[in-house]
């Protein structure tokens, strides 16, 4: 099999969640943990760090391999969606899957004669565990992909799980309340195993990660409640923070939502230096500094440009979002210019709401199934007086925006993380 035929048996196994929603997605571990047996249960030769969360996983993720990684270990790390290329989910040391270890991973695979029909996220979950094992990575750093109860990754038993934070997100999928959210991702929360909770300021919320913890006699620490973040502002294209015990940290992840990922990346730390992992205190501080070189992390407030300056963020859900006009109102500009998409199946009726309405708004589309189209956005968009023009794809529409900008101007794109793919692989090939 050449590559691309890889990927495209890869995706067609099953109707794929990330490329159809919800028809795609298939929760239980069942056929996940056959997969894995199959392959040797490399998920039982792995020290992991399991992390779910609605919002900052992703940041949380590349954050500890980073640091861990400046330690001198050998670091898995394993996230999702990728932007441009299938190899950026699975990671080592920053370095990408080979493709050649892909299509072997698929090709033996065939040669199993298995009844099952795994989905895309099944196979990819077993293939990185995999290719952690085989590798002998020192540790692996695995983010869920929909939840945490259900979701492949939880056939681990980590050495510590992390939740970041709970919002309304999946409710179709993963309950109608914020509670039943939190039910479900309390379930990578395993016996006697550490877990950090980076945000919990719902009582209901809090109230089903201790019982959970309790009944897994599972040590709980809030990430809230510790010292590590004492203060902080920007400098140029860098965070600063001042804390215990480590004085002053940089970060390169820039965003003012990263402050609670970075509080909850350092308690995270905190509990492995308990759990005898050794992490010297220039690790923290290089790590951080150097997250993007270290882990190839984009797509967080990254800037792609200066006059006008363009800014795109993966936020796809309305607590993202509202951390994002925060932060966009902190900026000086003439005219906001918003260049938006969105998947059809995200609370697009309540992220419209949070937009600002003197903005200039370039409506568009990922392209994929998922997507909300471009002329449906556009009428739902006038509906609450944001009002633009629609592009059919992501380039189109930044193109458009950069005609009409001038240098004070602020070019903001995001939406989706799909559309950021498909912008990122356009800026590549450029």
């Amino acid at each position: 099999m050449t590559y691309q035929e890889t990927i495209d048996f890869l995706f067609a196994q099953r109707p794929s969640f990330e490329r159809q929603g919800a028809s795609g997605y298939k929760p239980g571990l069942e056929v996940t943990q056959r997969l894995a047996q199959a392959f040797g249960n490399p998920q039982d030769q792995l020290r992991v760090i399991h992390i779910a969360g609605t919002n900052g996983k992703g940041s949380v993720a590349h954050m500890l391999a980073a640091v861990l990684q400046a330690q001198g270990y050998k670091v898995g790390l394993y996230t999702s969606p990728h932007f441009v290329d299938f190899t950026e989910r699975i990671r080592i040391n920053g370095a990408m899957i080979p493709r050649q270890y892909v299509i072997d991973f698929v090709e033996k695979y065939q040669t199993l004669h298995s009844a099952d029909t795994p989905t895309f996220f099944e196979f990819t979950t077993v293939m990185a565990m995999r290719y952690f094992a085989d590798n002998n990575v020192d540790y692996a750093v695995l983010e869920t992909g929909l939840g945490g109860r259900l979701d492949s990754t939880n056939i681990v038993t980590p050495m510590l799980s992390i939740i970041t934070n709970i919002g309304l997100e999946h409710t179709n999928l993963l309950g109608n309340t914020i509670e039943e959210i939190a039910g479900e991702k309390a379930g990578i929360i395993k016996r006697g195993v550490p877990v950090v909770i980076g945000e919990a300021p719902q009582a209901g919320v809090r109230e089903v990660f201790a019982k959970r913890a309790a009944k897994m006699k599972a040590p709980i620490t809030f990430a809230s409640e510790q010292p590590y973040v004492q203060g902080w502002h920007k400098r140029g294209r860098l965070m600063l923070f001042h804390n215990r015990p480590y004085g002053t940290l940089y970060c390169d992840l820039i965003g003012d939502y990263q402050v609670k990922n970075v509080a909850t990346a350092l308690t995270a730390i905190e509990v492995l230096k308990s759990e005898g992992v050794a992490i010297d205190m220039a690790s923290v501080k290089h790590g951080l500094r150097n997250v993007q070189a270290f882990t190839g992390f984009r797509g967080r407030w990254t800037v792609l440009g200066r006059r006008p300056l363009i800014l795109c963020d993966s936020a796809h859900n309305p607590d993202a979002m509202r951390q994002v006009m925060s932060q966009l109102k902190q900026l000086r500009y003439r005219t906001l210019r918003m260049v938006l998409g969105f998947m059809a199946d995200k609370d697009v009726e309540r992220i419209l709401s949070i937009l600002p309405a003197d903005a200039q708004y370039y409506f568009t589309q990922a392209q994929t199934p998922r997507s909300l189209s471009v002329t449906s956005l556009t009428k739902r968009a006038h509906m609450h007086r944001l009002y633009g023009s629609p592009y059919g794809n992501v380039s189109e529409a930044l193109a458009a925006a950069k005609r009409d900008a001038l240098a004070t101007d602020v070019i903001y794109v995001g939406g989706s993380m799909y559309l950021l793919a498909e912008l990122f692989s356009a800026i590549d090939k450029q």
